[in-house]
Order: C-alpha cells, then structure tokens, then sequence
C-alpha cells in the first residue's frame, strides 16, 4: 500500500509500531513538539525507528531542515499523551538549535515548519489554523495534554506567529487568536539532593544526564531523586514512589517541591453548660454588644462557637459569658 503523506518529506522509512492502524478520527489539528535537543532530521528519523524510542510521530524536522515522515497519515502516533488528540492531528517533532533555554528552532527547520504545516491543511481540508490556547483549537501542543514544557517557550510564544503566516499562504488572513492564559506550573528547583522526594511533573525521561532525545515520556509521578549531575542538562535520576513508569534522567524543569497539604483547622465540637445565674444573651462576643436577651432558670444549653471567654448558643439568640456557666 503507498504511503499517505506529504511529499515534503525527503526521508520515508515508516514504521508500524507504536501507532495505531488506522486513525478512527479524521484530520482536523497539527500538534507542534519540540525534540529537547539539536539533531539533524536523518538522526531524527534514526531515533524515532529505534526499538529503544517509546513514542512516535508522523513527521520530524531536523536543525538542517529536512524533513522525514515516520507514521503513515492513516495511522495515529503515540506523540501528545492524549488519544483524544492524535486521533484527530498531524503530530510533528521540531529540532532545536540549542539546548536549554527557551529551546529556541533555527531558521532551516522553522521555515520547514511553516512549509508542512500549510501542506497538511491543504492536503487535509484544514481551511484556518486556529491557536486558542485550549485542546479545542486546530493547533495543539503537548503540554495541553501533560505537565511537560514542549514544545518550549520559544515555539509556544510564536504559535500565533505560525497561525498567520500559514492562514496567509492558505488564503485565510485574519488576527490570530490570543491564547488563554495557561495555568501556573510550579516553580523548578535545582537544589534537590539524592533521597528528597519530589513532583515529576510530567515530561520526556532519558538514559543518561547528557543524552538530548527522551527514551519515553511520562506522567505526573511522585518520585524520588537517586542520582544527581548539577552541570548536566538532565540534571536528576528519578525512580517512580507511587504506580507510575519513571526510572531515568530528566530535566530540573520537571522536577518540583512537593507542597504539604494545609493542616486543616480544627473542627468545633459542641458542648453543653450549666447556667449558674441569671445571664445577658448579647449580640455579640463581648460586653460592648447589646443585650438582647436574659437566661434565668440556670438551665442547660448547648456551645456551638467559642470566641475568648464567650460562647454561641446553639439556638441562635446571641453569646454568652462562659465564666458564668460550667461544662455538664
């Protein structure tokens, strides 16, 4: 059977694992990734039909622009951590031009981007690509879908970017759309040491402290930090403390405090007291409230509330001062 893809793609050694035959959804979305690391598309490609590369991808875009197909576009790869999504999307992994930072793409492979991504719209009856900063747009991302950081900051500030110019190619010019504002992750630490216990938040997971492409990606795991390289760029070892699947290196933006749930306040157990004279029910907890009321048969009544020496009663009439009353 021929191969269904772009013929941007120079390089077409598919493979038919890690996917699933066929997609049960039609294509209506691109997701856009980043590789965490600089490697050339050949490379790229190499990775990604290695038995050792636990996802997979339709397309990769090398530093050097060239651009390789890896998944048939009937199929749905294993890229996004969502089902949902890649049932429905074109999934495409973009080198970087340096490690780290911003994990900024060059300009070879970012040209190559905007080529693809206006040839799979047109190929697809995709008629606008629309970036709303929710799963729900025709331009997705990775973390919509995981606690990771792909694609990096410098793809994600320029999605609206990639909006427009392929909008513009396909004859559709509008505004693009303002993204939403996404939800806080927590702040990363390097200052983890061997045996803390931490939040992997989600993301790609590595041999080695050097290597540049994850082995797999993981979920939000509760770990423990076994081995540590703080002048490496996978700066800590995790092994996984609760049923998830992380045993490797990762980057220190995924890695993060656990916060202790607040102790809960102390819930107020109601009591009864014995009224000993006659007594003023006031308004409020204390003297400069006005009296409403007056106890006079030194009877039992229930405490709902303490505030200093005052007590609520449980009938709602007001406060009164418990150094007139005893407990029973």
């Amino acid at each position: 059977m021929s191969r269904v893809g772009s013929n941007l793609a120079t390089i077409t050694t598919l493979k038919t694992t890690q996917c699933n035959i066929p997609r049960n959804k039609p294509i209506t979305k691109i997701t856009i990734h980043h590789a965490a690391g600089v490697i050339s598309g050949a490379n790229l490609q190499g990775w990604g039909r290695s038995p050792s590369c636990g996802a997979s991808w339709h397309y990769g875009i090398g530093n050097d622009g060239v651009i390789g197909q890896l998944i048939d576009e009937r199929n749905r790869p294993w890229t996004s951590s969502s089902a949902a999504n890649d049932h429905q999307a074109i999934t495409i992994e973009v080198s970087n031009s340096v490690s780290g930072g911003e994990w900024p793409v060059g300009e070879k492979a970012f040209n190559a981007l905007l080529d693809l991504c206006t040839d799979i719209c047109k190929r697809n009856g995709i008629s606008k690509l629309v970036f709303d900063g929710t799963p729900n747009g025709s331009l997705t991302h990775h973390s919509m879908f995981a606690k990771t950081s792909c694609p990096g900051k410098y793809l994600l500030d320029r999605f609206p970017q990639i909006c427009a110019e392929v909008n513009k190619r396909l004859g559709t010019v509008s505004a693009p759309a303002t993204p939403t504002t996404p939800t806080p992750k927590p702040t990363p630490s390097t200052d983890f040491k061997v045996g803390d216990i931490v939040q992997f938040t989600g993301g790609g997971v590595y041999v080695s402290s050097t290597t540049h492409i994850p082995a797999h990606s993981r979920d939000r795991s509760r770990c423990k930090v076994t081995q540590t390289a703080p002048k490496a760029r996978n700066q800590y070892h995790l092994v996984s403390e609760d049923s998830g699947k992380v045993w490797g290196w990762v980057v220190s933006e995924d890695v993060a405090a656990i916060v202790a749930a607040p102790t809960p306040a102390p819930v107020f157990a109601p009591y009864l007291v014995r009224v000993q004279a006659m007594l003023n029910i006031r308004k409020g907890p204390g003297t400069n409230h006005a009296v409403v009321g007056t106890i006079k048969d030194n009877g039992v009544y229930t405490i709902t509330e303490e505030s200093g020496t005052w007590g609520r009663l449980k009938s709602g009439a007001g406060w009164v001062s418990l150094q007139y009353c005893v407990r029973v």
